[in-house]
C-alpha cells in the first residue's frame, strides 16, 4: 500500500513537470527525465530554495537500482547548476545501500517526509470566516503566486503552478476574504487515490483557518470522486518546530504511513 502512496505522489509532479511546455520548457530550463525505476524533476532556472520541484522520486521502487543510476541522478543536477535538490528514499526502496551511495557522492541526510493516509471517513467540520471554492482561470495567477511564494519556488515558477488550474486530474482550490485571494490547496487524483498538495496561505490571512478549511473541502471533493485512500505529506516532527501542518494533517483524520528519508547537497 505505501507504493501506492508514493506512485500517486510521483505521478502528480510528472503531471506538473507535463505542464511546462512552450516557452516555460527553454525558461525554466526543464530536464526532467527517468533515470532507472525514479523520475528526475529539474528546473535549473529555478532558485536554489525551490526543493518541492528540484526532486528525484522512485528510486529503488520497481527494481533493485544500482549505483551507476545514483552516480547519473547526482550528475544531471551538478551538470545543470542544480546547488539544492532531495533524492527521496522510500523505506522499501531496494538495496539498502542506496542511502550510502549518495552519501558517498557527498549528499546528506536533509529532514525527512512524513507521509500520511486516511480512507473514507468524513472530515471534521471547520470554522473560517474565509470563503472557500474551486479555482476558476481568472484565479489561476493568484494561485500560482500564493504557492510560489509558500514554498520559495520563486516568481518564475509561479507560472508553471498556474497551469495547474483546469488541469486534467487536478482540482485547485482557494480561499478568499471578500474577493482578495487568502490561501490556495490542491487535490490531484489518479486510480481511486487523492493526493493533496500545493497546500498554502498567504501570509496576511494566517491564522484564520484557510489551510483547515482548504484541507476539509478537498477531502471530501475526493470522496465525492470515489477515492478509497487520500494522501499527504509534510516535514516530519523535530524539536523546536510548532509542526502546524503536522498537527492539522492530524486533525483531519490522517494518520502516519511512513516516514521517507531525503538527502540532499549541503548547503
Amino acid at each position: 500500500m505505501s507504493y501506492d502512496i508514493e506512485k500517486v505522489e510521483r505521478a502528480a509532479l510528472e503531471d506538473l513537470n507535463a505542464a511546462a511546455t512552450g516557452d516555460l520548457t527553454a525558461g525554466l530550463r526543464k530536464q526532467s527525465t527517468t533515470l532507472g525505476s525514479a523520475f528526475v524533476s529539474l528546473f535549473a532556472a529555478l532558485p536554489a530554495t525551490a526543493i518541492v520541484v528540484n526532486r528525484t522520486i522512485g528510486l529503488g521502487l520497481s527494481h533493485p537500482e544500482t549505483k551507476d543510476t545514483i552516480d547519473a541522478v547526482v550528475d544531471l543536477y551538478a551538470k545543470a547548476g542544480v546547488a539544492r535538490y532531495f533524492v527521496h528514499v522510500h523505506p522499501q526502496s531496494r538495496p539498502g545501500e542506496i542511502g550510502d551511495w549518495l552519501l558517498s557522492r557527498g549528499l546528506k541526510q536533509a529532514r525527512s517526509w512524513m507521509k500520511f493516509r486516511r480512507g473514507r471517513k468524513a472530515p471534521p467540520e471547520v470554522t473560517t470566516t474565509l470563503t472557500i471554492r474551486a479555482a476558476s482561470a481568472d484565479d489561476a495567477e493568484s494561485f500560482g503566486r500564493i504557492v510560489a511564494d509558500a514554498f520559495d519556488v520563486g516568481a518564475a515558477g509561479a507560472p508553471l503552478l498556474a497551469r495547474l488550474v483546469g488541469r486534467p486530474d487536478w482540482h485547485i482550490y482557494m480561499s478568499f476574504d471578500d474577493d482578495k485571494p487568502a490561501g490556495a490547496g490542491a487535490l490531484y487524483v489518479k486510480h481511486g487515490i487523492g493526493w493533496l498538495d500545493w497546500a498554502a496561505t498567504a501570509p496576511a490571512y494566517r491564522g484564520r483557518g484557510s489551510q483547515s478549511a482548504l484541507m476539509r473541502r478537498r477531502i471530501l471533493d475526493a470522496l465525492d470522486l470515489g477515492c478509497h485512500l487520500i494522501v499527504t505529506a509534510t516535514g516530519e516532527e523535530v524539536p523546536g518546530d510548532p509542526q502546524i501542518s503536522y498537527k492539522n494533517i492530524l486533525k483531519m483524520g490522517f494518520e502516519p504511513a511512513y516516514l521517507r528519508k531525503n538527502y540532499a547537497p549541503p548547503k
